[in-house]
């Protein structure tokens, strides 16, 4: 039996981000994950938008600094589109700061932190491994590993995904809402400059959106119905071009493929209790949301920055598994998890489920919006964890 002070299974970008924050701690970790990650051929089709507030996160357990930047771009602009002439537009220039955020591929982040995590001192990896058993002591976790071994720590963190294995185990529930849709992603060359510009479309099949990429690249994110997706990821791939081209109104040119169409389904997951005795989840084990919104990933940084900070308060005496603790790390994460939640599902309703006679209504509400520079200017700096 390996005694450790904390147990994180999972080492994707929340598990492993948690890990690197608590690097200048006296606590022993552990780090539990199947699989090391790897990088793609080409160009990762899996992006994700990083606000500032995150990239100061990154920044802070020594990420950030050693990314590759000629991967990286950063988010100038943003049109939103409605369904029916409506628009919103929001630029860093107008908002008072350098960018609105950056976009980053999944894989670039996930073997950085990867690599910074094999050289941190106080952090022991067990790669390849796999939970087999979980068991809560009054005193402590332990935790059954497949090839035999038992790590033993006063806290276990769940960073597992959204069909965690930690969380199923701890008896914790999860209120899965499916949405019927599934969230279409892949790469294009375009004709035209993005120009450090992101767009987004609300349409009668779904939320369509362009991510710029390095160079003349975008990524795309359609979330669609479930037989609209797979017939889109059914297309040849000079149709699909044609297709997501005719979607985003040509904003860009002729698109080419770079990557093909892949689809996962989308569901809304809220966890009402996401701490017990002995446990925390974190990122997608913790809560789901839709991903219009970009905030996904952003979500499970800020989780992984608040309890890593929660932690490494504590004195050596205190019991960092005692749940009175990690209550306080729930309440923190609570108000922010479920304002974006009903957010983005509120806005997937409204384009999505509304009836059509409110379809003036809202697109009338995104152009008020964009003529109102208070309101604008608000919501930007929220999406920007400024306020």
């Amino acid at each position: 039996m390996q005694q450790f002070d904390l147990i994180i299974v999972g080492g994707g970008l929340a598990g492993a981000s948690l890990a690197l924050a608590l690097r200048n701690t006296r606590l022993r970790i552990a780090l539990v994950e199947s699989q090391p990650p790897r990088r793609p051929e080409g160009w990762d089709a899996r992006v994700y938008a990083i606000s500032p507030a995150n990239i100061e996160f990154l920044d802070s357990i020594g990420a950030w600094r050693h990314l590759d930047t000629e991967r990286m771009v950063p988010i100038r602009a943003m049109e939103v589109h409605g369904d029916s002439g409506g628009k919103l537009a929001f630029s860093a220039y107008e908002t008072g700061v350098p960018e609105l955020g950056y976009i980053l591929e999944s894989s670039l982040m996930a073997c950085e932190f990867w690599e910074s995590a094999k050289r941190q001192s106080n952090l022991t990896l067990f790669c390849p491994a796999r939970p087999a058993a979980l068991e809560f002591r009054h005193d402590a976790a332990v935790l059954r590993l497949d090839d035999g071994g038992v790590l033993t720590a006063p806290l276990l963190v769940g960073a597992d995904g959204r069909d965690s294995w930690v969380r199923e185990s701890a008896g914790l529930a999860a209120v899965n809402t499916p949405y019927g849709e599934k969230g279409v992603v892949a790469n294009f060359a375009t004709e035209r400059p993005h120009r450090n510009r992101a767009f987004q479309w609300f349409r009668d099949d779904g939320v369509l959106a362009y991510l710029p990429l390095p160079g003349n690249r975008i990524s795309i994110v359609w979330s669609t119905p479930d037989a609209h997706a797979d017939a889109l990821c059914a297309l040849p791939a000079e149709l699909f071009c044609d297709r997501v081209g005719e979607a985003g109104d040509q904003v860009l040119g002729h698109l080419t493929c770079l990557t093909p169409p892949t689809a996962f389904p989308l569901r809304l997951m809220r966890v009402p209790q996401t701490v017990a005795p002995r446990l925390a989840l974190v990122g997608d084990a913790a809560h789901g949301i839709h991903p219009l919104s970009g905030h996904g990933i952003n979500l499970g940084f800020q989780d992984a920055r608040v309890l890593a900070a929660l932690l490494a308060e504590t004195q050596p005496w205190q019991d960092i598994g005692d749940e009175r603790l990690l209550q306080r790390y729930q309440r923190a994460r609570r108000e922010e998890t479920a304002l974006l939640q009903i957010t983005t599902d509120s806005l997937r309703r409204l384009f999505r489920e509304s009836p059509p006679g409110l379809r003036p209504l809202r697109n009338w509400g995104l152009s008020l919006t964009n003529a109102l520079p208070f309101v604008k200017n608000v919501l930007v700096r929220y999406a920007l964890g400024a306020l």
